[in-house]
């Protein structure tokens, strides 16, 4: 009986050092690409391992590329792998590539995937072109009419610009810049409405594709609206403008007579403050000539009635206007 249990033991401790070993080696692996006349070591495969590299992510595009006749080596796969690629994109790229007799070689495409942009999107895009459609685009001819224009363009992948080239963005915008361009320059907006063909002549001979990574086929104009009378609306506003700068003027003038009519008021007032201020002296001086002998009794009988006979005359002389007034 213990000799039966150490041979359990045995056996159980030999099937886990196996199964270790086959999880760490990929003899799976091995055996597939054996299969598929790919000359790969066992070796190989376990280097794999110790640099980290998932062998499954190499030798299955390795397996697929040398089955479509391209001349790819594990060491390409794998140098990729480690630089951070995707290495079953590159392969279906080149496979692609190979399919529709476009040159491209491993180096580039790495290169393409390195960089970012999606190797199989460019060579699938090289095969079949895609259209942009852009954002309806506003401009304004020179009768000061809106004119809306969407507009569809048609690019090709370039794969030798792929690698610095610019995106679809600055397609879009050097379209849209191209179309307010040649609206602007149109006499009046029938004319664009009449030939809209025009636009995308004019935009498509700019060169719009120069420095980016697609080849412009062709721009076709979708949509064509008249939008707003911005000429009509710009003079009612300027038109707005100057009331409100007429009505400030104005204003100011209306507060600086204001002003200066307060200031007469307030001068006037000041002169009759000082006319009541005077006549309130004159009893103070008559009473102080008095006492000083400078003024007599008689003296100032006199000049009450002056006084007197002179408010008599002033009141006379008001019967006669009124009197002669009435008669007329």
């Amino acid at each position: 009986m213990p000799q039966m249990i150490g041979i359990i033991i045995f056996v159980g401790i030999v099937f886990i050092l196996l199964a270790v070993l086959f999880s760490f080696i990929p003899v799976g692996l091995w055996v597939a690409a054996l299969a598929a006349k790919v000359p790969i070591g066992i070796f190989t495969l376990i280097g794999m391992r110790l640099r980290r590299v998932v062998p499954r992510r190499v030798v299955v595009p390795l397996i697929k590329a040398s089955k479509a006749g391209l001349d790819v080596k594990v060491d390409q796969f794998e140098a990729h792998y480690l630089a951070g690629g995707n290495v079953d994109k590159v392969a279906n790229a080149l496979i692609a590539a190979q399919r529709a007799d476009i040159e491209l070689t491993f180096e580039r495409a790495a290169a393409i995937d390195l960089a970012g942009r999606d190797v199989l999107e460019a060579v699938q895009m090289k095969v079949n072109p895609k259209v942009i459609e852009t954002p309806i685009i506003s401009a304004v001819a020179k009768d000061g009419i809106e004119v809306k224009v969407k507009a569809r363009v048609t690019v090709r992948a370039d794969i030798d610009r792929l690698i610095g080239g610019a995106g679809e963005e600055t397609i879009i915008a050097r379209v849209g810049e191209g179309i307010v361009t040649t609206v602007g320059s149109s006499e009046f907006h029938t004319d664009v409405l009449e030939n809209p063909d025009s636009i995308s002549q004019t935009v498509l001979n700019k060169g719009l594709d120069a420095g980016t990574a697609f080849e412009i086929l062709s721009i076709d104009i979708a949509d064509v609206d008249v939008g707003r009378n911005i000429g009509a609306q710009l003079q009612t506003d300027q038109a707005e403008a100057d009331k409100r700068i007429a009505q400030a003027k104005a204003e100011e003038r209306r507060a600086m007579a204001v002003a200066r009519e307060q200031e007469m008021v307030a001068a006037v007032q000041e002169m009759r403050a000082k006319v009541v201020e005077a006549e309130a002296e004159i009893p103070l001086a008559m009473s102080q000539a008095f006492r000083e002998g400078n003024l007599g009794v008689m003296d100032y009988y006199n000049m009450k009635n002056i006084l007197a006979d002179t408010q008599m005359r002033d009141s006379i002389s008001k019967i006669d206007k009124n009197s002669r007034k009435d008669n007329r």
